[in-house]
């Protein structure tokens, strides 16, 4: 609770960027589109009002479900005598980094405090091997809903931990099921979104589509799928397709207007271009993924690589969204530092995972090892999913994934102490990914310091 109320007074009223007061508009208006989760723009509309309005509804809430997901966790490890890892467990959500994307409003955010609210309900007795009550489980799949609703691709995560902690323990058996609930959600997500919630359609189901096409046509323009060749050549000339993200391929002083035509089709025809491209061009796919890939998980990439630090100040705006006191700016200078570090980098993070599933694996099944490998398995299928869908690079995409890997981390060094086999085997995958991090962050170029830089 001090923690709780100490990161309120840090942030308040709140941090929102663009996607932010995009969605505050449209919570003020009633009226929702599906471009950003319009089950997070609802809850606005109806929150809004309460503790001086604003953003700071929404700080609280997702404050509320950081702090309470973490401190159910810490709770149960210091009840069970695994004091150390309890502390251990606040050091991670006191992390600058998270800590400071959490003073921040957006679906990023929510979905993290809502993952941590459900990961610490199902902790607070899965961990002591009791069952779980019926209302403590209505109340986790309530959160995971809200989780999968307020993030597009939060299904790659929520789907695998409810299938780890309640499903079959065949693997092949888990894997089949993970999929089949993947497809279900998330067409079950697109009904609540337009039948329910009445979302109207923004198209952005198709910026994958026009992301990788037109990276693959910017390859050979000449065997260009999808693209004319003068379209395929305007991309080329302008830089549009890059790793970083797809954003100059729909802005109007960039490439948007070169896609134009593209617009006037639906989803269907654009993914079964895409399907073509990628049989026949299949090396060319692969280089652009893997070079996004290496952008989102901020492998080797230059110092400052951008869209890491969590903004100290709102966004100009003129609907009424403040900026919190100096001292989250402050704050968010040490997240600056966290972010540069190995501890910032969601490639380090995730070889971190793989070699902690390892470990897990070689354990006969207990409470600690069986949350701590339903963590992992949710961190690792979200981040396998970034390798064919994901058009930014931004860090806030990876938090889910950090978070958890550090909380199943802590789980199995509090069940048992590694051998120094596993020590020296994660030592040695974590250096193969540091330190040509590293190394890259010393030698490469500067990366753009502005959103105007990174568009050229």
């Amino acid at each position: 609770m001090l923690l709780l109320l100490g990161s309120l007074a840090l942030f308040w009223p709140g941090i929102v960027t663009y996607d932010g007061i995009a969605q505050f508009g449209q919570a003020l208006a009633g009226h929702f589109e599906d471009w950003h989760p319009p089950i997070m723009a609802g809850l606005w509309h109806a929150l809004h009002g309460l503790v001086g309005g604003g953003a700071a509804p929404m700080l609280v809430l997702q404050m509320v479900l950081y702090w309470a997901g973490f401190g159910a966790i810490a709770g149960t490890l210091a009840r069970e005598e695994r004091r150390h890892a309890a502390v251990a467990v606040l050091c991670i959500a006191g992390l600058p980094l998270f800590l400071g994307w959490q003073g921040v409003v957006l679906k990023d955010t929510q979905m993290l405090g809502a993952m941590l609210a459900a990961a610490g309900i199902f902790g607070w007795w899965r961990l002591r091997g009791a069952r779980l009550p019926v209302l403590a489980g209505v109340a986790a799949i309530v959160l995971l809903a809200y989780a999968t609703l307020v993030r597009s691709n939060a299904v790659f995560a929520t789907v695998p931990l409810v299938v780890m902690l309640f499903g079959p323990t065949r693997w092949w058996a888990r894997a089949v099921l993970t999929l089949a609930g993947i497809v279900a959600v998330l067409g079950l997500a697109q009904a609540i979104n337009h039948g329910v919630l009445r979302a109207a359609a923004s198209g952005v189901e198709r910026t994958e589509a026009f992301y990788d096409l037109s990276a693959i046509a910017a390859q050979d323009p000449a065997q260009a799928i999808g693209l004319t060749r003068a379209e395929a050549r305007t991309v080329l000339a302008r830089h549009c397709a890059k790793p970083f993200f797809w954003d100059p391929l729909g802005t109007a002083d960039r490439c948007g207007p070169t896609l134009e035509r593209l617009h006037g089709l639906t989803a269907g025809p654009l993914y079964r271009l895409l399907a073509e491209a990628i049989v026949r061009h299949p090396l060319a796919y692969a280089t652009h993924r893997l070079g996004h890939l290496n952008s989102t998980e901020r492998w080797i990439v230059p110092a400052g690589w951008p869209s890491a630090v969590p903004p100290g100040a709102s966004e100009a705006n003129p609907i009424g969204l403040h900026s919190p006191g100096p001292a989250a700016s402050r704050w968010q200078v040490l997240a600056r530092w966290n972010a540069e570090l190995p501890l910032g980098w969601p490639a380090a993070w995730l070889a971190l995972a793989v070699c902690a599933i390892v470990v897990a694996l070689r354990r006969p099944p207990a409470p600690f090892r069986d949350v701590a490998l339903a963590l992992l398995g949710s961190a690792v299928v979200l981040e396998a999913s970034f390798t064919v869908l994901s058009i930014a690079s931004d860090l806030r995409y990876h938090l889910w994934p950090m978070v958890a890997t550090a909380l199943a981390t802590i789980l199995l060094w509090a069940q048992a102490r590694w051998s120094r086999r596993a020590v020296l085997g994660t030592g040695v995958a974590l250096a193969l990914v540091i330190v040509p991090g590293t190394v890259a962050r010393l030698i490469l170029p500067a990366a753009p310091t502005s959103y105007a830089a990174l568009l050229r």
